[in-house]
């Protein structure tokens, strides 16, 4: 049986995984990641190896019993554990693979890590350069071959919509702080009290009006009428949610539609998942796959074993 540990190191939370036969049967998430680790790198190790204790003792495992410690993402960066070169796009399974780095770090674990590299676009100007590290893991976790070009949505605090060629390599992506957007304004603004985040209701009429009132008015003005919505109009909190998430996705759902491929798949995480996903299915005439919750639960850890595998 083969039994390795996955790390999906991100910007302020960490999680270590368990795989016994690529089934993933065990999870634990940590508080800090590359960010905290900007303030207090041994603070990482300590809470890393905690981690890696925890979860070996509650499986019955020692770590002589585990073949490999996973490691992609943040904790790749300059704040992580190592910090690695981006691989230069188009760069897909192949290319992943052979640029993995295997190291050990006994102050952490005995176990080897083999660390997995990010990948950047090396364009001429900021205007066409951009930079992942983790997407790329995630992506080879739900990536179709048959679906030769195509378009991968991950939304997420740091979306990214990423185009593959033919052969299923990154070709082009962007990066979109839609996440961190809707976070923002629904927390840190007077938005706030129009914005309720335990709604989880969609309504598909208003989140069609906010992404079409954005598209022809700027976002900007868009979001304040939000508020409006709610207070003047009496609109209910899946109304309002829903206009706003249309507004906040609006340039993304512009980036996804600038590349002329006829599919789209879309994971990430589940609001702004399916948000995308109706947005998409009511304005263009493409293809829209719209990833399950265990779908995308398991692309990490999925990607990180087939690039470690190499197929």
């Amino acid at each position: 049986m083969a039994v390795f540990l996955t790390i999906d190191g991100g910007t302020t939370n960490t999680r270590i995984g368990l795989l016994r036969d690529d089934v993933l049967t065990d999870t634990i998430k940590i508080s800090g990641g590359a960010g905290a680790a900007r303030q207090n790198a041994e603070g990482q190790k300590e809470a890393i190896r905690g981690g890696i204790c925890t979860i070996l003792q509650r499986n019955g495992l020692r770590e002589c019993d585990v073949e490999r410690i996973l490691a992609s993402g943040m904790i790749t960066s300059e704040y992580g554990l190592c910090n690695l070169p981006h691989l230069i796009a188009p760069a897909g399974l192949t290319e992943l693979h052979n640029g993995m780095v295997e190291i050990s770090l006994p102050e952490i674990s005995h176990i080897p890590f083999v660390f997995m590299r990010g990948v950047k676009l090396a364009g001429d100007s900021f205007a066409d350069t951009d930079m992942m590290r983790g997407e790329e893991t995630e992506l080879m976790g739900i990536a179709d071959p048959a679906f030769g070009e195509c378009v991968y949505v991950l939304p997420g605090s740091h979306s990214k919509v990423i185009k593959t060629d033919a052969q299923g390599r990154i070709e082009q992506f962007s990066t979109l702080l839609s996440g961190e957007m809707f976070y923002a304004l629904s927390q840190h603004t007077i938005l706030g009290d129009a914005v309720d985040m335990t709604c989880a209701e969609t309504d598909e009429t208003y989140l069609l009006q906010g992404y079409r009132y954005a598209k022809e008015n700027g976002i900007n003005k868009a979001l304040f009428k939000t508020r409006v919505l709610k207070n003047l109009f009496g609109c209910t909190a899946a109304q309002t949610g829903s206009f706003f998430r249309g507004a906040i996705l609006c340039d993304e759902i512009c980036e996804i539609l600038r590349y002329p491929v006829s599919t789209v798949v879309v994971g990430g995480k589940k609001q702004m998942r399916e948000a995308t996903c109706i947005i998409l299915r009511h304005t263009s005439n493409r293809q829209v796959h719209c990833l399950t919750d265990a779908e995308v639960e398991e692309s990490v850890t999925r990607g990180q074993l087939r690039i470690y595998c190499g197929r």
